[in-house]
């Protein structure tokens, strides 16, 4: 087995969109797409960075997604269209692995996780009006605690994660924090199936447990 079909092995024992109750229609709904790649014999992730002209969350790193719309037949559809409308990725190209956890972030928007593979000779095309830039880093880097930090702040994944990551291109130093971060270090955990140096949140050998009683102790809230 290569490193591509044992990461999307590990991958699909933890697949987790399909497990939830059905949720409130009310709730408004976002997804994200975790692309991978392989590069150098590691796998890594691709990440976008946010223009500064934007509203909401100008300027920060973030993985290609948004808002569903009515068009949309599901979590995936969103999570392709948004990539292909941010980046210029063709979702036939795309290669989706499973849709992981749903997270309800502090907003109320329920945000759908979609993990996929592309291809490594893809170029982005970024679209100027919502993205400024595109890099990828090794999927390990989320595992490690040299350029690591977290706050105190709970979350479904523990504390809140914070990374600085230099990239070797261009020497630009990216923050990668908050749902982003604690999104990548899930990603990490379970694709690579190792424990991070730092404190994960959850049992890596059961995660759906945890994201489930996270997720309707949110629910309970609203």
């Amino acid at each position: 087995m290569d490193l591509k079909e044992k990461t999307i092995a590990s991958l699909k024992k933890h697949a987790g969109g399909d497990a939830f109750p059905r949720l409130p229609a009310t709730l408004p709904k976002a997804s994200v797409l975790i692309p991978l790649l392989l590069r150098h014999g590691e796998v890594h992730a691709l990440m976008t960075v946010r223009s500064v002209h934007l509203k909401r969350h100008a300027g920060e790193v973030c993985f290609p997604g948004g808002m569903s719309e009515p068009g949309d037949t599901d979590e995936t559809h969103t999570a392709l269209r948004e990539a292909q409308e941010e980046i210029g990725l063709p979702p036939h190209s795309v290669q989706v692995v499973c849709r992981l956890f749903p997270v309800l972030n502090q907003a109320g928007l329920l945000i759908t996780p979609v993990v996929a593979f592309i291809e490594s000779s893809f170029v982005p095309r970024p679209n100027a009006d919502e993205v400024s830039e595109v890099f990828t880093l090794p999927l390990e880097f989320f595992t490690k605690e040299a350029d690591h930090s977290c706050y105190p702040v709970p979350s479904a994944f523990g504390p809140t994660h914070s990374f600085l990551f230099t990239d070797p291109r261009t020497g630009h130093v990216h923050q990668i924090w908050g749902l982003t971060a604690a999104l990548a270090v899930t990603v990490a955990a379970l694709a690579l199936g190792k424990e991070p140096e730092f404190e994960l949140g959850f049992d890596l050998s059961d995660p759906a447990s945890a994201f489930k009683d996270f997720l309707n102790r949110r629910l309970s809230k609203l």
